[in-house]
Formats: C-alpha cells, structure tokens, sequence
C-alpha cells in the first residue's frame, strides 16, 4: 500500500485548531485571538471545572443552543485542567497582551480629553509598545490602532497553538466549535503542525490526485502509530463526481448556507465555501462536488460561518487566489483577512469597493456590504457582482436593506442583476455573543440586544429588489440545513420570525412575477 496511488477518502474531514479550540478569525489573528483566550476560552474552561456537569447538562439542553457551554464529559475534566494549565504556561505573552489592551484602552477613556495624545504614549502598558498608535476620530474620540503585520512577528502570534484533527465524518453533529474545545480521540490523527504547513497542502490534493502513502507520511512527517492512522483515511478509488465540470454555457450550485459554485468551462468561483463531506446523504452537493480548479474563492466577511477552515484547508493547492474584502488597518473588532489568510499559506487579494477581479471569461466587482455586524466599525466585508457567461449575478451575502439607496447606487453602477442571492437572518445573535471577548467595559443587555447579526428582513430585501432591478432572487438557508450545527447552532420551526419573512418576500416576489426561492441543501441553475 505504501507505494499504491492513493485518494483522499470523500467523507474525510479536517477539525483546525488552536489551543485545541475550534479555529476562526476571532481565535487566529493574534489581537482578537489573544481577547478570545484571555476574556472568553480561560473563563469558560475556568467554569468547567467548577461544574463540568452544568455544562454538559447545558450544552444538551435545545433552550440553550449556541451557548457557551463546554460539552466534554465530567470524566475528562482532568484533561480541561491539563489545557488550561498549559494556556496559563504556554501562552503568558497572549494573555497579558490582552489585560494590556483592556488597560490601555482604560488610559485612553481616562486622559483623552481631545488634547495631544503624546504624553499617553509611555503610559501605555510595555506589551503595546510599538504596535499600536493613539488617534482621535473627527469627534475627539480616542482610540488604539494596532500594527496588525508586527503583531504577527511578535510572540502574540505563536504557530505553536495550532494542529488539525483528521478523521472521517461522524454523520452526526459535532460539538459546537465556539465553545468545546477538541481533546484527542483514538478515531483522529492528531497532527501537531501549522495551518500552513506544505505536508497539509499535499494531502488535500489528494482529492483529485493522487499520492502514495508513503509520500504524504513523509510529508506530513508521521511517525508508524499516525501512518497506519493516516491509511485509513485513504482510498484506491477516486470520488470526484463525474458532473463536477461543465462544456458549455453557465452553471450555478448552491452547497449550502451561503455557498454558491458558479461555473463556465473555463472557470470556477466559490463564494463562502462551508462544504459537507458526508457523500453518502445523497441530499447535497459535497466536496465530490467542486471541480478540480478553483479560480478564485470570494469571501464575503469574517464571522466563522463564512470564512471557514475546515473547508478552505481542503482546498489547498488547487485555488488560484481567495478574494477578501479589506479591513479598517488595526481596528479591535476589525481582523485583516488578507493577513491572517496568508500567514496560513493561501494565495489573497484583497478588494475594496468596486475593485475588479478578471478571471478567464469573466470579472468579480466587490460592491459594498451594509449592516449585520452590531454597528461596529468593520469595514472587511463585501458583496460581490459577478459576471460570467452573460450573466450578471449578485452575491449578497448577509447584507441589509436598511438603507436601500446604496442598491440603487449599485445598480447605477454595473448595470441590472440577472440573480440576486440574499441573506435574511434578520432576527441575528445580540453584540456579546460574537463579540463580547473585545468589548473592554460592560454593555447592557439591552443594548446588546439592540445590536444584533441581522440580515434583511421582508420589507429590506423587496427594497434591495426594488432598487436592483433583478429578474430573480433566492434567499440562502440560514444555518437551516442539519450538517452546518457545529457552526451555527441554530434552531428553526415553520412558525420563526425569520422562516415568517422569508415566506413574505417570497409572495412580494410572486405578486410582481419576480422568479424567487427559498434554498436549502442544493439547487441548479444551467444556461
């Protein structure tokens, strides 16, 4: 077998870690991620081990989905306490990095009075030295601006933290990834190796080619134990589908969520890849699916159910660039995807409104994405315009209608969408759920509550129609389909505010001839 060509099994999947909890932008890029383990992980594993049984009872409970709960048996608490203690050790530079942002930005509310910030600069705690600046807005508010690429050079930034977890899908649904952290499992090859490790870049390929045994374990630099671990997630026989490519014409699949492979012969683009592996369902399109060659991968922002690496490190190796939209440069809730990406070992290009993309046959424009991020000041985000075999379709991701001028705008722009693909979460998670590890002072819940991770509803999404003049519309499943509850952890019944909005933009849709959808697990469309 060692010398045999061998594939990546279909239903093989990659769990990527840091410090054993579940990668994303917030637990990666080194600000947020050294705020997430200070102010959120240490805390949560911290109250584990004072009532391992309140949680698990906690992360079982369906009135308590999505909370953060730690779902790891009381029996294994010896192994929490283990990682905590080695995050205490391992990862001192991190956590004082983040009681000196919270104090810095206390300096800051204290002594920043609209006058000259110099005299502030060595006040600021030593870990902030030369990688943050003091700056007001135009209203004299004050803040801290971080060197995001000399963060990465520091030792706030350690590869150390980071290992994957293979193993075959479950066909059930895992832990939730914001809260459970990842212990060792006889059924998964733990390998102790950084995202961007090349040895990960080849086993991926081995989807649609193949690779020896022997190769990939000198690759990945097993030992015996992971070789004989690695074999089993390997076949003789290729899984790709035998309709992943087109000859002709036009081609768009929904995968799911927010993910949409459009096709030419010539061409490939993904937008917010969060893939299934399970190919034995038979009610999805999988990573059997995809084509061999991806042109380009469009990201539309950085919350973990649209920038997902479970999927992207599937797809080393064999995309030509991700597309990202650029970040504010150093602003707290405001990670640079473009860095964090490429630190990771992926090719980027990084867009801001109305830049365009080429890519054989066609051209991406990144237009502007409003609202859904609890009024923060994030500017990493983008719809996207794509225009491929004569047609012209708009990826709306989870942008809001509230100020539908800006889609007239648009459309004044680039001309009138064929299809337009929007997102009507529009009942979304409150300000602390995603983001309460960066908030430095305590916010109410009822001004979390004000602040939520909404999309359009009914009345915002006809106005983006209206305004769009697109010929048909098709609203993404919200988290609906059962394989993504790891990530999304949501829970919706045929009464739900959101299914009720969904149902009245789809008869607004009807009442003007508009063609329109609601997607769940997979649909085509061929010209």
């Amino acid at each position: 077998m060692a010398e045999e060509p061998l594939f990546l099994r279909s239903k093989a999947i990659v769990e990527p870690l840091v410090d054993r909890f579940f990668a994303w932008p917030h637990t990666l890029a080194p600000v947020q991620a050294s705020m997430n383990l200070a102010f959120l992980q240490v805390p949560m594993l911290e109250s584990y081990l004072q009532s391992p049984k309140v949680h698990v009872a906690a992360s079982n409970n369906p009135e308590l989905r999505g909370g953060y709960f730690i779902n790891i048996p009381e029996e294994r608490a010896d192994e929490v306490r283990d990682l905590l203690e080695g995050i205490k050790r391992d990862r001192a530079d991190m956590l004082r990095f983040a009681e000196a942002i919270a104090a810095g930005q206390e300096i800051l509310r204290a002594n920043a009075t609209g006058f000259d910030l110099t005299p502030l600069y060595p006040k600021m705690p030593a870990e902030l030295h030369g990688l943050v600046e003091l700056a007001y807005d135009t209203d004299n508010q004050a803040q801290m601006r971080f060197m995001e690429p000399l963060v990465y050079k520091s030792s706030v930034y350690a590869e150390a933290r980071q290992s994957v977890q293979l193993s075959l899908e479950p066909g059930y649904e895992r832990p939730f990834i914001l809260s459970t952290p990842r212990l060792p499992s006889p059924d998964v090859l733990e390998l102790a190796v950084p995202f961007r490790h090349a040895g990960l870049e080849e086993l991926f390929k081995a989807r649609v080619s193949p690779a020896t045994l022997s190769h990939l374990r000198e690759a990945l630099e097993l030992d015996d134990v992971q070789a004989v671990q690695l074999a089993g997630l390997l076949t003789d026989r290729p899984s790709g589908a035998p309709d992943r490519h087109i000859e002709g014409g036009g081609r768009i699949r929904y995968f799911g969520h927010a993910c949409l492979v459009m096709q030419t012969p010539e061409a490939a683009i993904v937008t917010d890849p969060f893939i299934s592996a399970d190919s034995s369902a038979g009610d999805r399109y999988t990573l059997d699916d995809l084509p061999d060659f991806i042109d380009l991968v469009l990201i539309t922002h950085g919350h973990q159910d649209h920038i997902v690496l479970e999927t992207l490190l599937q797809l080393r190796g064999r995309v030509g660039a991700i597309v990202v939209p650029r970040s504010s440069r150093g602003n707290l809730s405001d990670p640079s995807m473009a860095l964090m990406l490429r630190q990771q070992g992926f090719p980027v290009v990084e867009v801001d409104d109305f830049d365009e993309v080429e890519f054989p046959g066609g051209k991406v424009t990144a237009t502007p994405f409003l609202g859904e991020h609890c009024d923060l000041d994030i500017r990493a985000k983008s719809t996207f315009w794509v225009e491929l075999a004569d047609k012209k379709v708009f990826v709306g991701a989870d942008s809001s209608g509230i100020d539908p001028m800006l889609y007239r705008r648009i459309k004044g722009h680039l001309g009138t969408a064929d299809i337009a693909f929007l997102g009507m979460e529009c009942d979304g998670a409150p300000l602390t759920w995603l983001y309460q590890a960066l908030l430095t002072i305590p916010v109410s819940k009822k001004l979390s509550n004000s602040r939520k991770l909404s999309g359009s509803n009914a009345e915002q999404a006809a106005a983006i129609m209206t305004e769009l003049g697109a010929h048909e519309a098709y609203v993404y499943a919200m988290g609906e389909e059962p394989w993504l509850g790891h990530v999304m952890a949501t829970t919706y019944t045929e009464d739900t505010y959101q299914i009720k909005q969904i149902e009245e933009f789809m008869t607004w849709c009807k009442d003007r001839n508009i063609k329109a959808g609601h997607l769940y697990r997979q649909q085509e469309w061929r010209w």
